[in-house]
């Protein structure tokens, strides 16, 4: 079925061709003002201006008017752990009152809480306000999104969050990335033989995932505390020899080396990097692998916020994405997102979007599928409601300018 899109203020993203976006290339974002958009069923057919329209030879299309809107791609948030069972504000309330993540961690909260929480819930309920989630953010404007285990810390309890994301993934109607990241932390009955839980993920929770195919990528800890560069090779590399390609936290409370690391590897990406050091950023800048930048976690945890201003004129290649999880990031909102990058990391408008919509889909491996808006792409779309310009999206940080949401050519019911 064709639909045609007309009177669009700005139609924004608009490429012939896909590649990941760094350096100059990152401020980039081509727009066609008074445009019209073409689709046909859940693709993009083409797009042009207004005035050029009566050169598309078109039989009866749907004709939706789009007035005032500004239209994106939809947004590609390549980090998150949407799957968990409980929230945590008791924690949040801690912090306020002075105690570290570290110190929280170390009294059996953070990851060991959510742990806990989830080993206690029975799958069918994880799913139902998994599946709720995922709809609150696809109608906040998310087209893509990737989800992590990490707090099962069992082989039961990794196999049940996965198979949740499974599940997800077969009712979405948005492309889910699954990852297995059972190195998020040590259960406490491995604290003191770290060599005993890396052995249970290599040897019983690997063999499992690969069987019934529960997991795109792997992804380790990389940090002080958590888990070594060594442990981290090590994990990565038995993860590829199941066919999973390797994502890394890395560098978010020290230099961990987890950025090195996950360029030997030829990582994907490497996540957080609010601890960055010349060595760190040259070797992000050298590879092909994506820096994704979590500035919300940064926010929730009042910890500095990523260098992105050196990572972007050093080369890097960087994404933006939520980290929604209960402890250090209880929000998908990847307009809050775009706008604490813009405000806190000074992105500009179109460095921040750029990061949040193409780099974010390579960063899933769907750069050919999605983020821009380019001819043999899906629609998935965000109209907004009336705004001045593009830069009124980040500005406007406390209003909620999604005004439709569009998901393989079809409307995402409010």
């Amino acid at each position: 079925m064709l639909r045609l899109i007309t009177h669009i203020k700005c139609l924004v993203g608009t490429r012939n061709t896909s590649t990941v976006l760094r350096g100059a290339a990152l401020r980039e974002l081509p727009c066609v003002e008074d445009a019209f958009l073409l689709l046909d069923d859940e693709r993009i057919a083409a797009y042009g201006l207004m005035k050029d329209i009566d050169k598309q030879e078109l039989s009866n299309p749907t004709v939706i008017d789009a007035r005032g809107a500004f239209v994106l791609p939809a947004w590609c948030d390549s980090h998150t752990h949407l799957v968990f069972a409980a929230s945590r504000e008791e924690e949040f309330v801690d912090k306020i009152r002075g105690m570290s993540y570290e110190a929280i961690a170390a009294k059996g909260g953070g990851i060991l809480n959510s742990a806990r929480k989830l080993q206690e819930m029975p799958e069918e309920q994880l799913f139902e306000q998994s599946l709720q989630r995922l709809y609150e953010l696809i109608r906040l404007g998310t087209g893509a999104i990737e989800i992590k285990s990490g707090y099962g810390l069992s082989v039961q309890g990794e196999l049940k969050m996965l198979r949740v994301i499974k599940k997800l993934k077969a009712v979405s109607p948005i492309p889910i990335k699954a990852t297995f990241l059972g190195a998020h932390t040590y259960p406490l009955v491995y604290r003191n033989d770290h060599q005993g839980y890396i052995d249970l993920m290599i040897h019983d929770m690997l063999p499992e995932i690969a069987k019934e195919r529960l997991a795109d990528y792997i992804d380790v800890f990389c940090e002080e505390g958590f888990f070594s560069p060594a442990e981290t090779i090590t994990i990565c590399k038995a993860g590829m020899m199941a066919g999973l390609k390797p994502k890394i936290h890395a560098n978010q409370l020290h230099l961990s080396g987890g950025v090195q690391v996950g360029v030997q590897l030829g990582a994907l990406s490497v996540d957080h990097l609010e601890t960055m050091d010349a060595d760190a950023i040259k070797a992000l800048a050298a590879s092909n692998t994506i820096g994704t930048l979590l500035p919300t976690a940064a926010f929730f945890l009042r910890m500095p916020f990523q260098p992105a201003r050196q990572l972007i004129d050093a080369g890097c290649a960087i994404a933006l994405a939520s980290d929604y999880n209960p402890g250090s990031s209880p929000s998908g909102n990847m307009n809050l997102v775009v706008s604490m990058s813009c405000i806190q990391m000074k992105l500009s408008p179109e460095e921040a979007i750029n990061a949040a919509t193409m780099n974010g889909a390579y960063a899933m491996e769907l750069g050919d599928r999605l983020g821009s808006i380019t001819v043999g792409k899906k629609a998935n779309l965000i109209f907004t409601k009336p705004i001045p310009s593009l830069a009124y999206l980040p500005y406007a940080f406390g209003s909620n300018l999604v005004d439709r949401v569009m998901i393989n050519g079809e409307w995402i019911e409010k």
